[in-house]
């Protein structure tokens, strides 16, 4: 079937108010009235309900619509609600961005299924066909990419796997790599290499740095953390706090889909992709609490926690994107459980001194429908991170209580001058529900590259 031809078959999307349903109640025809009474229909925003046609005619679903509700995320619950086929819609209510609400659609129609079998026909998924930019096409595809990386599991997603994503996306944009291991990685990035020394040679720690762009472009620099599997090493994590680890490279596919998306659209920056790359394991060579341990930085750490490891590799990533000298620099990393526990899983915290920087941050969030808050950089805390017999320590002290804050004053310490933007995500979804199926979850990518968007076309 062909484009025309799926367009012409599609079911019809019309949007209805509360308004318009009162009106259309009053003597609705016989079918109208049928499929609302089985959908409780009401034009409520949000709600929808599906009416046959004659045989060979296309359909309609009727979706309520508020214009004051503000949020076109309705679109994402839609996609994990209607029945599979194929929907376009013929008008568009005044205000309503076709874009915005692809790229929720397709958050939302987005299944992982990899590993189904094969002989059990997938379920046939709901398809907007309606037009939409190359932008938002490319923007759906970067956080689909995230979300396939974070939930494939660690058997399949290992340091390897992750530099052959790494490798498959510089081939495609014409970037360059280079991957630093062995004894390189021992002197180079010895914060990585003492995180992942514990895994077998097969699992070993790299240190992948891809560059792309015009010279004469600013430089971004973007951190992701990839601990392809966290047991919590010697510090080892209960049962339940260890299921998910998989998911602990997130910031790593956050920052290449993210890369991914910089090159596809031709922003005008140069990139350099910085991911400190390990599996933190258990082993007889694994690192100790109580251990002292060198950085790319020269700063000595003390290992209070073996679970708090991705601080160390983030750290010696840091320390190389300030020899690169950035214009502005950001990193990702699925870093505390603290984060959760300030803003819970579905809104990403961020740290910044830059004020100017955290205002189009937010803003771009905000008519994104990303939802990202910004958290204090209080400098109050940094005496928890005092140690004894070393220049710092990995844990903070119990004092400080506020864990995430306390890491993003670790990484501080090791962030390159000018700005910096630190992002503790989650990356995770703990709860299935329409449009939001459990499984990697992309957070931010669209706010930060609408921010950059707007910082560097001027």
């Amino acid at each position: 079937m062909t484009h025309d031809d799926a367009q012409a078959a599609a079911t019809r999307i019309v949007f209805v108010t509360q308004d318009d349903w009162r009106q259309i109640a009053r003597n609705p025809p016989p079918e109208l009235l049928s499929a609302a009474e089985m959908s409780n229909f009401c034009g409520k925003h949000g709600e929808f309900a599906c009416i046959a046609a004659p045989s060979g005619s296309p359909g309609w679903a009727l979706i309520g619509f508020d214009a004051a509700a503000g949020s076109v995320s309705m679109f994402r619950a839609l996609a994990g609600r209607l029945p599979g086929g194929d929907y376009i819609v013929d008008a568009w209510p005044a205000g309503v961005d076709p874009d915005q609400v692809w790229v929720e659609w397709c958050a939302g129609a987005y299944r992982f299924d990899r590993y189904k079998k094969n002989d059990v026909a997938p379920p046939r998924r709901a398809r907007l066909l309606s037009g939409h930019s190359s932008r938002a096409e490319a923007i759906a595809e970067a956080c689909a990419l995230a979300r396939d990386l974070i939930n494939t599991p660690a058997n399949d997603m290992g340091p390897a796997e992750l530099e052959t994503a790494a490798r498959k996306l510089a081939q495609s944009s014409g970037a360059v790599i280079d991957v630093t291991m062995g004894t390189r990685l021992v002197d180079g990035y010895p914060a990585i290499h003492a995180v992942g020394r514990a895994a077998g040679s097969a699992r070993a720690p790299k240190m992948i740095e891809i560059s792309w762009g015009q010279e004469a472009h600013p430089l971004v620099a973007l951190v992701g953390k990839g601990v392809t599997f966290d047991t919590g090493g010697l510090d080892i994590k209960a049962s339940a706090g260890m299921r998910w680890m998989k998911k602990d490279m997130g910031g790593a596919a956050h920052a290449l889909a993210l890369a991914g998306l910089i090159m596809k659209l031709g922003l005008p920056v140069r990139l350099a992709v910085l991911l400190p790359i390990a599996e933190n394991a258990i082993a007889g060579d694994a690192m100790r609490p109580g251990d002292v341990i060198a950085t790319r930085k020269r700063l000595s750490v003390e290992i209070g926690n073996t679970d708090a490891e991705g601080r160390l590799i983030l750290a010696d990533a840091l320390t190389r994107a300030s020899e690169l000298m950035p214009d502005l620099t950001i990193d990702l990393a699925t870093l505390t459980g603290a984060a959760r526990v300030a803003l819970g899983p579905d809104v990403a915290p961020f740290y910044t001194d830059d004020d100017r920087l955290a205002a189009d941050l937010e803003s771009a969030g905000r008519a994104g429908f990303d939802p990202i808050w910004r958290m204090p950089l209080w400098s109050g805390y940094e005496d928890a991170l005092k140690s004894d017999i070393a220049d710092l320590k990995n844990d903070a002290d119990a004092w400080a209580q506020a864990g995430s804050i306390t890491a993003a004053l670790f990484l501080k310490r090791f962030a390159p001058p000018g700005p910096w933007i630190h992002f503790d995500i989650f990356a995770w979804n703990a709860r299935s529900r329409p449009g939001w199926p459990q499984g990697g979850e992309a957070q931010a990518i669209r706010a930060i590259f609408a921010m950059l968007e707007v910082r560097y076309s001027k």
